[in-house]
């Protein structure tokens, strides 16, 4: 995979936002694919058809029956003080702190990086929250989130 810089990444200021700093170790380990790598993600591992979470076709898997869990609410969690992320997100995914995720924001904005640096600023990627998704390599467990301050958890079927 190819990589942009964070300062010419679209949306590169959430990971500089004065009010939720990022550390500069943290920064090296954001990493936005760039647009070739991040549709070639994207149509291998969620949609060939569909550009955008919004435009899932019925044969797209995040468009299946079974896939998601209830709606939960994640803004509660963002507003407050305290860094955690929602309890049932975390109780979701069980993955080992070096796991490589990918959060996707649509065909052309994904973003890789570490589980245990998503999950000490998971509140930066979410400043753009228009049905981004967030996915662990070779992993089951998925989150997509919504602009609602809702987010649902659920579980890739196998291919």
């Amino acid at each position: 995979m190819n990589y942009v810089s964070l300062n010419d990444f679209k949306w590169g200021w959430i990971f500089r936002h004065r009010e939720l700093p990022v550390d500069s170790e943290s920064l090296g380990l954001i990493r936005p694919l760039d647009k070739a790598s991040a549709n070639q993600f994207w149509k291998t591992h969620i949609s060939k058809e569909a550009a955008h979470a919004s435009h899932f076709l019925g044969d797209d898997w995040p468009s299946r029956n079974g896939v998601w869990q209830p709606k939960e609410n994640w803004q509660l969690a963002w507003e407050a003080d305290a860094n955690a992320m929602p309890a049932l997100m975390a109780q979701h995914i069980p993955w080992e702190t070096n796991v490589t995720v990918f959060f996707c924001y649509d065909v052309d904005h994904i973003v890789q990086t570490r589980w245990d640096i998503f999950q000490r600023h998971w509140k930066n990627f979410l400043f753009v929250d228009d049905q981004p998704m967030l996915l662990g390599k070779s992993r089951d467990e998925v989150v997509r989130f919504f602009n609602d301050g809702s987010y649902q958890t659920g579980i890739r079927p196998k291919r």
